[in-house]
């Protein structure tokens, strides 16, 4: 796999993955410009979640709707990419950003996590136009997700972006039926998708299903890694953390 995504690749395993970025209730706020530049000069990779605005283009943020990071009501989808531009996340300077701005400002001092937030019946759309904007980046990016065919997508259509597929133990997941639960937790929507690596929850490590796919050289990547103890806890079964509200 290194030949085909080179440095992007050899990244998933080190440095550890900042989620949101490097950010911190007296810090930068999630998904802020701040917090990306703060964790490239702290020296780690960087994941973040993207949504369509109103008028297609991708925006880096978490939340369907606003008010938890802005205080503003309704939905993100419901605005323009510049009347988003507008509003300050957290009370501080800090502005919703778009991914282009996002890769523009990493360029290449990061593996970038993209993590793609489109529900199965919303496929194309948002992948086509972070398709567009990564196919323009110079540095290591991969695309991430919980969607297996926001991946299958990518797989059909542009097989050589590097894909890694977003798991947990769906315990609560009322949006799925109780057999789709459990077979997403035994990890067999890993056909649908074709991922080259997995991002999973640590409420599903260790796992061995999850080991086999390790065995078979798909990389495990650990996620939302919020104490050491938890690390120490899966290390062995792991190839990286996606970490917060530490540094590793």
């Amino acid at each position: 796999m290194n030949d085909r995504f080179g440095e992007a690749w050899d990244l998933l395993t080190g440095p550890p993955v900042a989620h949101r970025g490097l950010w911190s209730p007296d810090g930068p706020p999630e998904n802020s410009l701040g917090a990306f530049e703060a964790a490239c000069v702290a020296g780690y990779g960087i994941e973040l979640d993207v949504q369509l605005s109103a008028d297609g283009e991708a925006v880096v943020f978490h939340d369907e709707t606003l008010e938890r990071l802005t205080g503003v009501e309704g939905r993100l989808g419901e605005r323009t990419a510049a009347a988003l531009a507008e509003l300050r996340l957290a009370g501080g300077e800090e502005r919703i950003p778009t991914l282009v701005q996002t890769l523009a400002l990493v360029g290449r001092r990061a593996l970038v996590l993209v993590e793609i937030k489109s529900r199965a019946g919303e496929v194309g759309p948002l992948e086509q136009r972070v398709q567009e904007i990564i196919a323009g980046h110079a540095g290591p990016v991969a695309v991430i997700g919980f969607n297996p065919y926001s991946h299958a997508w990518f797989a059909e259509r542009f097989p050589d972006v590097l894909r890694g597929l977003n798991s947990h133990a769906y315990r609560e997941a009322s949006e799925l039926a109780a057999a789709e639960r459990a077979g997403y937790a035994r990890l067999e929507h890993v056909a649908i998708a074709r991922p080259h690596f997995l991002a999973l929850g640590l409420d599903m490590l260790p796992s061995p299903v999850a080991a086999r796919h390790r065995a078979e050289g798909m990389p495990v990547v650990a996620w939302t890694v919020r104490a050491p103890s938890q690390w120490s806890a899966v290390e062995t079964d792991c190839d990286n953390l996606i970490f917060e509200g530490f540094r590793p």
